[in-house]
């Protein structure tokens, strides 16, 4: 059994202030001092070109992209830098062909990004869209599995999944799921937005026929860019954009690349993150949250609140509900105690990260109680 090692607090690399508890990774990161300083080395690439030669900027591309696969144990040629994760989830509908009448299997309540692209599909090739709806046991997993083999429905055509719902943490267990999408013959495409960065991802073990996730929220980096995965089968697609960068003599994933690909800022921003990341191992980083997100539980249900059981949510993000709904407001005066979360269809959604530590926890919990 392999022992991971702890992973210590991390405030000291961010430039989050003692009084401020930032649990809202799920939203957008703060930036490490690093990376912000290897945007500022890019802002003058851009600024003096004179002195910063460009033909250093796609030795970035590559770096940043060579990252990226190692994140999700891929290898660099089955990785495409695009503009964001709806990018890349319309990159990955417009090349999977799929028989009229099939299904499209999705949970209820899902982030557009990963639905309008395959509603387009369903529409164009006579698809069904099935929407899971929020099991009342908080067991995500077992609600799709019974979806996925349930007798007499139309076959599987492609299975549109996360690692965890997005709005509370509810876990997805996509080492389950994965083989049971494939038994059926479906396509599997992963939004792993909210997983990339804060667990492991291994794309050898869910063999997904396409995988993107952001570089803004747990990998640390910017806004505005993202990285798809394209297994080697879905490889001879077209781009749903057409540049000089991604038409032959480029192959593998690089297929995909988005247009203006050699952006000096972005890149070296997102290679910091990443690899600031993996010097951390996410499953260290998995470990550590939660530690965190286990407090946050366990004083949040002595005020009142109800969160689900630990087997069925994930370690980084946490969703917390009142019996009545949460009070208006609420996220607005957490705000004003120096506590930063977001409410997403009636939870209360706290997502800590490697900056965060027990007095984030203990300030949050203070702040809440004063609220309720």
């Amino acid at each position: 059994m392999t022992t991971i090692a702890p992973l210590p607090c991390q405030r000291h690399l961010f430039e989050v202030p003692d009084d401020v508890s930032y649990l809202d990774a799920a939203a957008w990161s703060p930036l490490p001092r690093a990376v912000r300083e290897a945007g500022e080395a890019g802002l003058l690439v851009k600024s003096r070109p004179w002195a910063h030669p460009r033909e250093a900027v796609p030795a970035q591309a590559e770096r940043a992209r060579a990252a990226a696969a190692r994140l999700v144990g891929a290898a660099a040629d089955d990785v495409a830098i695009v503009g964001s994760v709806s990018h890349a989830m319309a990159t990955a509908a417009a090349n999977l062909a799929v028989a009229p009448g099939g299904r499209v299997l999705r949970v209820a309540d899902e982030f557009p990004s990963l639905c309008y692209a395959f509603d387009r599909l369903a529409r164009a090739r006579d698809l069904v869209v099935e929407e899971v709806p929020r099991p009342g046991d908080g067991d995500w997993t077992a609600a799709l599995l019974e979806a996925i083999g349930r007798p007499g429905a139309p076959p599987m055509a492609i299975a549109t999944l996360t690692p965890s719902h997005w709005t509370d943490g509810g876990l997805i267990d996509l080492d389950r799921l994965a083989p049971a999408v494939h038994a059926s013959g479906a396509a599997l495409v992963i939004d792993a937005t909210q997983t990339a960065g804060a667990r492991p991802v291994d794309v050898g073990r869910w063999r997904p026929d396409f995988l993107a996730f952001p570089t803004y929220k747990w990998t640390l980096g910017p806004y505005g860019l993202a990285f798809l995965y394209a297994a080697p089968r879905r490889q001879d697609g077209a781009p749903i954009e057409e540049n000089a960068g991604n038409r032959p003599p480029a192959a593998g994933a690089r297929r995909y690349d988005r247009g203006e690909l050699n952006d000096p800022v972005l890149l070296p921003m997102a290679a910091t993150g990443l690899e600031l990341i993996l010097s951390w191992d996410p499953a260290a980083v998995a470990a550590r949250l939660r530690r965190l997100t286990d407090r946050l539980a366990e004083e949040a249900c002595g005020l009142g609140l109800s969160a689900a059981p630990g087997h069925l949510r994930v370690p980084n993000v946490l969703g917390l509900r009142a019996p009545g709904g949460l009070p208006p407001g609420l996220t607005d005066r957490l705000r004003e105690a120096g506590v930063f979360a977001s409410e997403r269809s009636g939870a209360l959604r706290l997502s800590p990260h490697a900056w965060s530590d027990g007095d984030d926890v203990e300030r949050c919990v203070a702040a809440l109680r004063r609220v309720l």
